[in-house]
């Protein structure tokens, strides 16, 4: 079947050509240039792929499993690299479903899986996260939806866009429905290491034999532009067959993409950058949740982790509209509509971009469109 757009994506299209003055709902850290990284880059590297592992720089692979917390858990074999963990989930949701399959995902949450799923036939068993509940995985509900035709469970851990974190108990829960089931469960953990309210959760692929482990250095790192990501599976054949869908689409692994985010995941290195994206991300959260607390009929749950979250709109007030209305003159501001994730009523606010993102331009141009809405 062919693979439809979807309305986030169909939503940055439709914009990209506005040339907006301002951006609130940035949704990475800071990016880093590539300077940065000139002293520890080798001038005679050569541009063909890394010529030592299909599965990416074997340096590489170890550090994300350090940052992961799995070593002891899962091998440098486990860990394919690949162009970012959009093409980790494509690689493992293609590989793994069928047509007449059925995929548990949660509503809100990335949209990729959703989109995938129905372009192969499979049918698709959406979980609703309340805002009443502060967007907790319902996972009594979670365990009605699956059933014999369960062949995949998809969510993200933090939970992107709402920011929800599920602890150790949880995903020990989340383990034991998805065993019941004979069901592979993927867990995205795009905004793993940015966490507020509590610790970084567990991954699963360290916990269950058919648990698969998705990230990238695009968040936390800001390193959006490397396309450098990664699956982590112990089912050996789970991550041959990945390995054999890569090799009949992207291929192999951009050499500087692999270079340079080893460089990023270098132990030492890694630490002062989260850090530092921590330090930036939890002052840009404070600003925000004093700013959406002065706002009259504004509200949100503010995120336990990672750089996004959803505002609530005042009553009355369509996303898509007051997305369309906030881009024109004289505000010229950026943001996405909460459509883009199921929820109408809502726009994504985001804490990302580091010190130099001018958040308080952003705000100030966002306030002043929710006075002057018609």
């Amino acid at each position: 079947m062919k693979v439809k757009i979807h309305r986030l994506f169909q939503h940055l299209l439709e914009t990209v050509d506005a040339a907006p003055q301002a951006i609130v709902g940035f949704s990475l850290s800071g990016s880093p240039v590539l300077g940065d990284y000139l002293d520890d880059l080798d001038p005679n590297q050569s541009l063909d792929w890394n010529g030592r592992d299909f599965r990416g720089l074997p340096e590489l692979r170890d550090h994300v499993l350090r940052q992961a917390g799995l070593i002891g858990l899962c091998d440098a074999k486990d860990v394919l690299i690949t162009a970012g963990a959009a093409e980790a989930n494509y690689l493992a949701i293609m590989q793994l479903l069928q047509p007449g399959d059925e995929i548990v995902i949660e509503t809100p949450g990335w949209p990729q899986a959703e989109v995938l799923a129905k372009a192969i036939g499979a049918k698709v068993v959406k979980v609703e996260r309340q805002e009443a509940d502060a967007w907790a995985l319902p996972l009594d509900d979670l365990a009605k939806a699956v059933g014999p035709k369960t062949k995949m469970i998809f969510i993200t851990n933090p939970n992107n866009p709402t920011g929800d974190l599920l602890g150790q108990s949880e995903m020990a829960e989340l383990v034991r429905i998805a065993d019941g089931v004979g069901a592979w469960l993927l867990v995205d953990e795009v905004y793993a290491g940015l966490e507020w309210d509590g610790p970084r959760g567990p991954s699963v692929a360290g916990m269950y034999a058919r648990g698969i482990t998705t990230g990238s250095v695009s968040k936390a790192l800001g390193l959006q532009g490397l396309r450098t990501g990664w699956l982590i599976c112990p089912d050996a054949q789970m991550v041959m067959d990945a390995v054999i869908l890569r090799e009949n689409a992207s291929e192999i692994m951009n050499i500087m993409g692999e270079v340079i985010a080893e460089v990023a995941l270098r132990p030492a290195r890694y630490a002062m950058a989260m850090e530092k994206a921590r330090s930036e991300g939890a002052a840009n959260l404070a600003q925000m949740d004093a700013w959406v607390k002065a706002q009259e009929g504004l509200s949100w749950i503010a995120p336990r982790a990672g750089l996004i979250g959803l505002g609530r709109l005042p009553q009355g007030i369509d996303s898509d509209a007051f997305a369309k209305f906030l881009l024109g003159d004289p505000y010229r501001t950026f943001l996405l509509p909460g459509s883009a994730y199921d929820q109408p009523g809502h726009i994504r606010l985001g804490v990302g971009g580091g010190a130099g993102v001018n958040l308080s331009d952003g705000l100030d141009r966002l306030a002043q469109a929710l006075r002057d809405w018609p």
